[in-house]
């Protein structure tokens, strides 16, 4: 796995497959397993890259406070370690806090696709977001990602991804610094981000009401939103479709 740096933290990154760049930036504390279905839907005609945020997996995890523009800052190392002239950004949660400022501050971000994001951190149930970490334990950290058929009827895949999250997951100190970037975000004038963006968000997420994801899908010059059944990690209980959707996406502005 490479390796770049930046503002003191080492920080890993993977990518499979080639063609036009697709970057995933992941939510509050998920390692890079977040991404799993989505690569396998991207990888091929398009590049995929996946790196691990300060504090989560294989990057370094500097103590605290981080804000949403040293990650975005820690995207554009990654991009110009892997030589990357443009992307496409996907992020969830706090990942799509740092694509709109990415996107708003850096030059190589082609088009966006959000989940469970909102324009300001003040929008975020703060305690919801707590209630997502591993150190609540693997079954209680679930409910407010997953609804609860989704956690019965596919229990195996379940015991799967609670075995990833041991290994990848920022817990601890960590965590909390994720979490405090993420209510402390507050979007540069969204008039400005004038990419092609999808917001998609969850009907039942805890953590990002519907009517904040609504918002920035409005506000954005060149948004869209779409609604999905379920929690705060919606876009991976019903990952065919929504990884159908982000393809066709893609390969609407492939040429860009």
């Amino acid at each position: 796995m490479p390796t770049t740096s930046n503002r003191g933290a080492t920080l890993h990154y993977e990518t499979t497959g080639e063609g036009p760049t697709v970057v995933f930036v992941s939510d509050v504390g998920y390692g890079a397993w977040l991404w799993g279905w989505h690569h396998d839907a991207v990888a091929g005609p398009y590049e995929a890259l996946v790196w691990d945020l300060r504090g989560t997996g294989e990057s370094d995890a500097p103590a605290g406070p981080y804000s949403v523009g040293t990650l975005a800052a820690d995207l554009e190392a990654v991009l110009a370690d892997h030589g990357v002239g443009s992307a496409h950004l996907v992020g969830a949660g706090l990942g799509g806090m740092v694509a709109l400022r990415y996107a708003h501050e850096y030059s190589r971000a082609r088009t966006l696709t959000l989940y469970n994001t909102a324009a300001s951190g003040e929008a975020v149930d703060a305690d919801a977001l707590d209630a997502l970490a591993l150190d609540n334990g693997p079954e209680a950290s679930l409910s407010g990602a997953f609804s609860s058929q989704f956690r019965e009827r596919a229990t195996d895949l379940v015991s799967r991804i609670t075995e990833w999250r041991e290994r990848e997951d920022a817990t601890g100190g960590a965590f909390a610094a994720q979490a405090g970037a993420m209510t402390d975000f507050e979007a540069p004038p969204l008039y400005e981000v004038t990419v092609p963006t999808e917001v998609y968000y969850g009907l039942s997420d805890p953590a990002v009401p519907t009517d904040a994801a609504e918002a920035l899908a409005r506000d954005l010059p060149r948004g869209t939103g779409e609604a999905v059944e379920g929690r705060h990690c919606s876009f991976v209980e019903h990952a065919t479709a929504v990884t159908d959707r982000l393809v066709a996406f893609l390969d609407e502005h492939a040429d860009d």
